[in-house]
């Protein structure tokens, strides 16, 4: 099975905000790149079971 090819964005962020995700990025064991694309992942599923919808 493939995984599904993931596609490269550019954002703007605070500096803060940026050193606050990659404290947690690493003491979660993951690069910065994989611990955001979790954390929008369950934040997305708590939308859809919290709206009833599919985005």
């Amino acid at each position: 099975m493939m995984k599904p090819l993931k596609a490269k964005v550019s954002i703007s962020m605070d500096e803060e905000d940026l050193a606050k995700i990659k404290i947690l990025a690493e003491y979660d064991g993951r690069n910065l790149s994989q611990y955001i694309n979790i954390v929008l992942k369950r934040h997305i599923a708590r939308l859809e079971q919290k709206d009833g919808a599919e985005t």
